[in-house]
């Protein structure tokens, strides 16, 4: 992750608090910033613990899938993990997924975004919905940590898009 780093917080964040931004490298070893995909509309945050495992693979493969669903909304489904992004290539290619899974290696974005599960080193499965503020910064539109082995509802979700 690169520029500022920011602060972690215990609880998940919630609707309309300031969205973080960060920039992290995404399977392709390119930089994808949060702010710069917020000026062409909503961006959907899917963290999820690990590649390589069937709920994480679940929700990916759905991502994948309705992605012209999402982008008629204008909005960016990211998957972010921490795993790193030599694994997101591997996963991404052998399932066929066509979206971008950021590396959050150094778990400062699921931390800051209060989706850290310190037991096993990982992110917490969740989802956050941030759009863009009329002062032109993200905040967050809806947010929902869930266990392990639950799936987002993708129904859900485009309820909290533009």
């Amino acid at each position: 992750m690169s520029g500022t780093v920011p602060a972690p917080r215990d609880t998940i964040i919630g609707a309309g608090e300031l969205a973080p931004d960060f920039t992290l490298k995404d399977q392709d070893r390119q930089d994808w910033r949060l702010s710069d995909a917020l000026r062409s509309g909503d961006v959907v945050l899917c963290f999820y613990p690990l590649d390589f495992t069937s709920t994480c693979g679940t929700e990916n493969e759905c991502i994948t899938r309705e992605m012209s669903r999402w982008a008629r909304q204008g909005t960016q489904m990211v998957g972010i993990s921490c795993d790193s992004f030599a694994a997101h290539k591997a996963w991404a290619d052998q399932a066929g997924f066509k979206h971008r899974l950021l590396a959050d290696m150094h778990r400062q974005v699921c931390r800051a975004y209060g989706l850290y599960w310190p037991e096993l080193n990982v992110s917490k499965r969740g989802t956050v919905v941030i759009g863009q503020s009329a002062a032109g910064v993200g905040r967050v539109k809806w947010s929902q940590g869930r266990e392990p082995g639950h799936a987002m509802s993708m129904d859900e979700v485009l309820t909290y898009v533009s």
